[in-house]
């Protein structure tokens, strides 16, 4: 994610969003993950090697967050991360019951060395850094950007870019969330821009602006946990969102045939209608152009 909210360490350490990195070329991984892509058909569950034989094993932390998760339990296939598994283990050939789910603590998950899981969904940025210890697939999702507000700031939902133009607008430093602001929405004043996550989210409570824009899973988060009486009035594309992969062992042979459960699921639409279901109707926010 964009912004490294130093407020959620206790409850969410473990989460992905806490580990995304701001717009640094240095942390922030151009790719897209692994390109190897094998046939659809050659990587069903007869032909592939698993961690236990017959089974897919996913990997995960705990606890399990919505709207990734739901009721803090991966193996209902409710919450975006665990349909997306599900889908993935469809597309191999892998039946529900034959998908187990493993609790991987995040930071370990990009550790080096072997892995006890398959594949591990859990919101975790592809960077280079991470890529030189463990493999990603190609990404099932990247973040848009999101805006939100407070409900006694008398600012409805909005439906274009161009009615956030005149807002005072908070924003961490160094962001991508920054240059969103500035090349997407382009408001008349300078965006007010703060050196820490704890800042911007003050200056919104307090109201020295009038709105935050922050990557869409934070923003979500913020809404339901952090910022009682706000609300994510829109959301919109912008360049250098965050890319979450499924993580996989160092070149793990495995990663190519993820990469083509994907890219079937992105082809006939299942990735989109699942991101459509938990992420951006989770945020009931509108796509703002």
């Amino acid at each position: 994610m964009n912004l490294r909210f130093s407020f959620l360490l206790v409850p969410l350490l473990a989460l992905g969003f806490l580990a995304g990195c701001a717009s640094d070329d240095s942390s922030e991984s151009e790719g897209s993950g692994s390109a190897q892509t094998a046939s659809i058909d050659d990587c069903q569950k007869g032909d592939i090697t698993t961690f236990k034989d017959g089974v897919l094993t996913v990997g995960t932390d705990s606890p399990a967050y919505p709207p990734y998760f739901e009721d803090n339990d991966p193996s209902n296939g409710k919450g975006f991360e665990s349909a997306v598994a599900y889908a993935v283990a469809d597309r191999l050939g892998f039946s529900r019951s034959e998908v187990e789910w493993a609790v991987v603590p995040f930071n370990s998950s990009y550790a080096p060395g072997p892995k006890k899981f398959d594949f591990d969904v859990n919101q975790i940025s592809i960077t280079p850094a991470r890529e030189k210890a463990v493999s990603f697939s190609i990404p099932y999702y990247t973040a848009n950007q999101a805006v939100l507000v407070t409900k006694d700031s008398g600012i409805g939902e909005i439906s274009g870019l161009d009615e956030l133009q005149d807002l005072k607008i908070g924003v961490q430093v160094g962001t991508t969330s920054l240059d969103a602001v500035e090349e997407e929405i382009d408001p008349t004043t300078a965006p007010r821009v703060y050196d820490n996550s704890n800042d911007v989210v003050s200056a919104l409570k307090q109201g020295q602006v009038d709105a935050v824009v922050v990557d869409l899973p934070t923003a979500i988060y913020l809404r339901d946990v952090e910022v009682p009486n706000s609300s994510v009035a829109g959301q919109f594309e912008a360049p250098g969102g965050d890319q979450w992969g499924a993580l996989l062992a160092k070149d793990s042979d495995l990663t190519k045939c993820v990469n083509a459960a994907l890219e079937s699921m992105k082809d006939d639409g299942t990735l989109e209608e699942i991101t459509t279901r938990w992420m951006s109707d989770a945020a009931s926010a509108p796509e703002l152009n």
